[in-house]
């Protein structure tokens, strides 16, 4: 059972009719989302300050974006570019990026939820007090088609820098000298509450040129659902009265790369198979193949299987074309729809394939309205990159009260972005490619 609280009068069937109401006449992701009945905040086309992220890190990197809010993703950056120290010019990363649904059924069957596109995920949108952005900012949000139209400004954007830990430590030719280097991520995040649940939508900025997206839910359980007599859930509270149901959260986001300033980008997908070692050899075997997907495709995450994003344009200071590779994170994946039976969708760009289920963009007659739909053999040129991480959420006492945060996510790692790790010291700068034994 879903209760929005910041209107808990307003249920579940009055929330459905409200978004799909305000979808009509909404404008594509290339400008701020607008309802026929009232303009909606517009980031300026040239990214004024209000809308733009600059951060250079300690360590020497910058990363820069633009921001605006859309009505029913809520945050999106566009124009992410990345610039080590040793670039002269930025490196272009993704045209842009967004969730692109948040899919939760529940195990008995009874309901399930498109939470961006169904249930005014982005009307959500919560104020954000400076101690939950410490050293960092907050920017005032102007909510588009606000369920408050009296206060659509939330003071709900973050913007700050956090450590991560060693990025990296080797011990010298010497044993008193060690290389080692703390990380610095910039981090940009909202909190978005559907019912009783509160989404932290998280993007870091590594100085070393990886991005991590993730999504964490927090809030709390709703007690609505303390009815799982089909044993489909888990007793919270004292002895075995109250059973939480059990559910999925099935998130996607929605990627437009745009490396070295591009859209017309390749996509590999690269597999290994390990083999017993030949005959009079001392280990297995490890053959790593690469295949072209040059057609829209469904995949699976495997063992020992990747894909990159590769530049149709550019290349590092070794001749190297550059490339980022998809990392995935660890997912449960939901078989019960057809659009969550699969980990990653590469489909060629359509301006109305926004949102991966019930994409309330018109494409046509037999389009469909799930991204499922649009794997249909289409030659990628402009490949767009869905990713789907899913969490198969099993109560446990500890998720009351008020819920832990649980995460779910995956990152783009550089691969050949740059000619070597873009925080070498300096002392170790001419160590690129095999070493010369005789220094």
């Amino acid at each position: 059972m879903r209760v929005n609280r910041i209107s808990r009068a307003r249920n579940r069937a009055a929330v459905g009719l409200s978004v799909a109401a305000l979808a009509v006449g909404v404008t594509t992701a290339a400008g701020p989302a607008v309802a026929q009945q009232k303009a909606a905040p517009a980031a300026a086309a040239d990214c004024s300050a209000a809308y733009r992220i600059e951060q250079k890190l300690s360590t020497g990197t910058t990363w820069r974006m633009c921001w605006r809010y859309d009505t029913n993703a809520g945050l999106v950056l566009e124009k992410i570019s990345y610039q080590p120290k040793g670039e002269a010019q930025p490196i272009k990363v993704l045209t842009s990026a967004k969730l692109a649904q948040i899919h939760v059924p529940y195990d008995d069957g009874s309901v399930e939820y498109d939470d961006l596109t169904g249930f005014g995920f982005a009307q959500g949108l919560m104020n954000l007090a400076p101690a939950e952005c410490p050293g960092g900012t907050i920017k005032t949000v102007k909510v588009p088609d606000a369920w408050d139209p009296e206060n659509p400004n939330v003071k709900g954007l973050c913007t700050t820098t956090r450590s991560r830990g060693h990025a990296y430590r080797m011990q010298g030719d010497t044993g008193n000298q060690v290389y080692q280097a703390q990380g610095k991520d910039l981090l940009v995040y909202t909190v978005n509450q559907v019912g009783w649940y509160e989404y932290m939508t998280e993007w870091r900025f590594q100085d070393d040129g990886t991005v991590n997206m993730n999504v964490g839910a927090t809030g709390s359980l709703s007690p609505g659902d303390y009815d799982a007599g089909d044993g489909r859930g888990w007793p919270l509270g004292k002895g075995a009265k109250d059973y939480a149901t059990s559910h999925n959260h099935n998130v996607f986001w929605r990627l437009n790369f745009g490396l070295d300033g591009s859209s017309k980008n390749k996509i590999e997908q690269y597999d290994s198979v390990v083999s017993a070692p030949a005959q009079g050899g001392e280990a297995p075997r490890n053959k790593t193949t690469r295949t072209k997907v040059t057609k829209e495709l469904a995949g699976d995450a495997k063992n020992m299987r990747w894909w990159r994003v590769v530049s149709n344009t550019g290349k590092n200071k070794d001749d190297h074309a550059r490339s980022y590779e998809i990392v995935p994170g660890a997912t449960s994946t939901y078989p019960g729809r057809s659009y969550t039976k699969h980990d990653i969708y590469f489909t060629e760009y359509k301006k109305c394939e926004q949102f991966a289920s019930h994409n309330p963009r018109n494409c046509g007659t037999g389009a469909g309205k799930s991204v499922d739909k649009w794997v249909n053999g289409q030659a990628l040129t402009q490949p767009i990159v869905w990713m789907n991480v899913g969490f198969h959420h099993v109560a446990r006492d500890e998720d009351q009260q008020p819920m832990p945060v649980h995460w779910q996510g995956f990152s783009i790692a550089p691969r050949d972005v740059t000619a070597m790790n873009p925080l070498t010291p300096p002392a170790l700068a001419d160590q690129n490619g095999q070493p010369d034994n005789g220094r």
